[in-house]
């Protein structure tokens, strides 16, 4: 899912202090053949990223308002006012639901997406002019959504069993370390080759993601902040800026009220309701 001053999350791990002991004394050690290696990095890096999710499960459900900022080449804005409600998913990816408020040109327009962790996610756009709902092509995810710099795709909710994953070693990030992650998407229909997480340590939530085309080339970075914690748990950003590198826009979104267990259930995430959201 997705979500003003930054706050750094403070906390973070050591580094190894017996590895770097046994390099200064000069003790040699095993080396480890690539094969061996790579494995190492692809069962650290699935873990941090099932620690990721295990650390976020239980929330239920939760609504907020949201504010999309698009921003051009040359620096002018234009300001859009979202609803957004959010259900756990309890056996497969969880359900996102935005209604769009303002501008007139965009009030009543309804984005629904249902992520799904081994096949393809089923997303949907109400369109009020037309009174009707159009599902999103799985082949159309890498579209922009709504104008913005983000795409379908960014928008489904982050499922382990959707990439894989080598650990990159820890790495500086806002003058503290930070898990890197690298993921490859799963999906062949992806609009990314590859994703870069720079992961918070402490609550193990992402912080910065550079995302890579099917070329290779690194064409947007995500910055998450202003992270706050809700019910002693689950931590939320507040602020969530999008650079697209190729055009020069950007998108900036921040939430404001979020509140969990609102009693959402199954019927509030229905295709068919979505011309009556609320």
């Amino acid at each position: 899912m997705i979500e003003v001053p930054s706050s750094r999350i403070h906390d973070a791990g050591a580094l190894p202090a017996a590895l770097a002991t046994l390099l200064i004394a000069g003790v040699s050690m095993p080396m480890s053949s690539p094969a061996h290696a790579a494995g190492d990095a692809g069962e650290r890096g699935l873990e941090i990223a099932r620690q990721m999710k295990e650390r976020d499960r239980g929330f239920g459900n939760s609504t907020a308002t949201l504010k999309m900022v698009l921003i051009d080449a040359g620096g002018g804005e234009a300001l859009r006012e979202l609803r957004t409600k959010a259900l756990e998913g309890r056996d497969d990816g969880d359900k996102l639901l935005a209604i769009f408020e303002a501008p007139a040109d965009v009030r009543g327009t309804v984005f629904l997406s249902h992520t799904h962790a081994e096949r393809a996610d089923d997303q949907w756009l109400y369109l009020p002019a037309l009174k009707r709902v159009k599902r999103i092509a799985p082949a159309s995810k890498s579209s922009p959504f709504m104008g913005s710099e983000f795409s379908y795709e960014d928008l489904a909710s982050v499922e382990v069993e959707k990439y894989t994953y080598a650990y990159r070693g820890d790495e500086l990030y806002e003058d503290e370390a930070r898990f890197l992650l690298e993921r490859v998407p799963v999906d062949a229909e992806s609009g990314y080759s590859r994703q870069r997480v720079w992961v918070d340590k402490a609550r193990y939530v992402p912080l910065k993601i550079e995302y890579f085309d099917r070329r290779g080339e690194k064409v947007k970075t995500l910055a998450l902040r202003d992270y706050r914690q809700y019910l002693g748990r689950y931590w939320r950003a507040h602020e969530a800026r999008m650079e697209n590198h190729q055009s020069g826009k950007r998108t900036i979104l921040r939430w404001d009220d979020i509140r969990f267990r609102q009693g959402l259930g199954e019927q509030d995430f229905l295709p068919a309701s979505m011309a009556r959201a609320r």
